[in-house]
């Protein structure tokens, strides 16, 4: 997998300003003081620092913005970037400065002059979750980042702040991995193989196959991958890091490998994106990765339904009717509406065999989503106002857009079918909440649950501030947030 930039956190010595090569990024605040570590750089530059920051250009820069300065005189290094970052600036505009540097780092890696800034650890992860690149399929040559040394007045402390960071850089950096892969490499057979995979960090990791999931009565899953060649798989991963016999936080993601809508099949301008149709799933491994690598004081299970729904003369049809583990029946009106059928079953798999205290879900579930709240906020749905409100601080305070949707009963009419005890699809409007509501049948009253549709966030169509072009990995940070504050003992 993409490997997080190496970073070390070092004591600050202007003595190698002069000498460095590559990049050289220096932390300025809005005042425009150098400090006694810029003003050294400044001497070696002869003054054209001390220019660049008094400058309409640098009054300019918002935080965490940058500006840059290319083969400086006086110095060996080929740019220095003045960031503009306040001492009292807050963890987001200290990610947003990190990521402008991460965002330009090549080759030869950069020294970060932090100058004893508070929030130099936040720095840290922004840069890293913007240097990544996704370039294993290319045939050009594969440089690599090179490493970043920030200097920081208390480089120890710093570095024992920005040790989780690691951690949770990784886990985005598996989710955005898995997204990136083209599904003739990650099948399902690949991707549950990744996943195990996982068990060299402590998780248990159990893969029930077809004839698991068909004695377990689950033909809303399996009906959706019966047209594919590809074998459904259900994937649960366990964390124990808390109490023993502690009933566990359960996250669940569904994992469509690839959509072509099935008999309903989608347009074919822009399918090739279905590859990203895993992308609850990989989200719930890239949680699961980071809370074993930073040992997290909790119980945790993921549990992922891997499935490839494809049109064959196999595959379910509009009009059909198949039973869930629960024992409800479920007309399938549209074949396109799948991920909620893989959802059901896994859903009330999660509650029947782990009892958890609490269950989210994540999915790429609906475009109607994107209609309602753009690229900028995942969709939430709850059956529980104080889980939906835990979950909306913690993606606050990582910076990840959320917003919180109607869930009310009028609209479980719209899924009532007449040949069936509900069907999959509920017509054009309030398309994300009926998909919801359909899910709320698979969720035990007393199961404080909550839905995430990330449909919009999960590969939006240009880069964001902390990520290049691609998978976001959007709900990593803002899950492992909510486990951190709300579930560690």
């Amino acid at each position: 997998m993409t490997q997080p930039v190496a970073i070390a956190f070092k004591e600050t010595d202007p003595e190698v300003f002069a000498s460095q090569t590559g990049r050289i990024a220096l932390i300025v605040g809005g005042d425009g003081k150098l400090g006694p570590a810029g003003r050294k750089l400044d001497r070696a530059m002869k003054s054209a620092l001390s220019r660049a920051v008094g400058s309409e250009a640098f009054k300019g820069l918002g935080q965490g913005e940058a500006m840059e300065l290319s083969w400086p005189a006086g110095i060996e290094a080929q740019a220095v970037q003045v960031v503009r970052l306040d001492r009292k600036s807050s963890a987001d505009e200290a990610r947003k400065a990190g990521a402008a540097i991460g965002a330009k780092l090549g080759a030869e890696g950069a020294l970060v002059v932090a100058q004893g800034h508070p929030r130099a650890a936040d720095l840290s992860l922004g840069l890293a979750l913007r240097a990544y690149r996704f370039d294993y399929h290319t045939g050009e040559d594969k440089k690599g980042f090179g490493p970043v040394t920030i200097m920081a007045s208390k480089p120890e402390e710093v570095a024992a702040a920005a040790a989780p960071h690691a951690a949770l850089a990784e886990g985005v950096f598996f989710t955005r991995d898995l997204i990136n892969e083209p599904t003739n490499i990650l099948t399902t057979d690949d991707f549950a193989a990744r996943l195990a995979a996982m068990h060299e960090l402590g998780l248990d990791v159990e893969i029930l196959e077809e004839e698991d999931m068909k004695k377990l009565g689950m033909g809303a899953l399996l009906g959706v991958g019966q047209g594919s060649e590809m074998p459904s798989k259900l994937v649960v991963m366990q964390w124990n890091g808390g109490a023993k016999g502690e009933a566990p936080f359960a996250l669940v993601g569904k994992g469509v490998v690839f959509d072509t809508g099935g008999i309903s099949l989608k347009p074919g301008a822009g399918m090739e994106e279905m590859t990203m149709d895993m992308g609850g799933a990989g989200v719930v491994s890239g949680v699961m990765r980071t809370l074993a690598l930073r040992k997290a004081k909790a119980n945790v299970v993921g549990l992922v339904g891997l499935v490839e729904n494809m049109p064959d003369g196999k595959a379910q049809r509009p009009g059909d009717i198949v039973t869930s583990m629960k024992g409800d029946t479920i007309e399938v009106i549209n074949t396109d509406a799948e991920g909620r059928l893989v959802l059901a079953d896994v859903l009330w798999y999660a509650q029947d065999r782990f009892k958890p205290k609490a269950m989210v879900n994540l999915a790429t579930l609906t475009g109607a989503i994107i209609v309602a709240l753009g690229h900028e906020n995942a969709g939430l749905f709850a059956n529980d106002d104080k889980l939906v409100a835990d979950i909306l601080d913690a993606a606050k305070a990582e910076g990840e857009g959320a917003w919180h949707m109607p869930l009310q009963p009028a609209y479980d009419k719209l899924i009532k079918s007449r040949l069936a005890d509900v069907k999959n699809v509920g017509g054009r409007w309030g398309g994300s909440i009926t998909a919801a509501a359909f899910l709320k049948r698979f969720v035990k009253p007393e199961v404080p649950w909550c839905h995430i549709d990330i449909a919009g966030v999960a590969l939006p169509p240009s880069e964001t501030t902390l990520a290049p072009k691609g998978p976001t990995g959007w709900g990593v940070r803002t899950l492992d947030r909510l486990i951190r504050d709300k579930f560690e003992a």
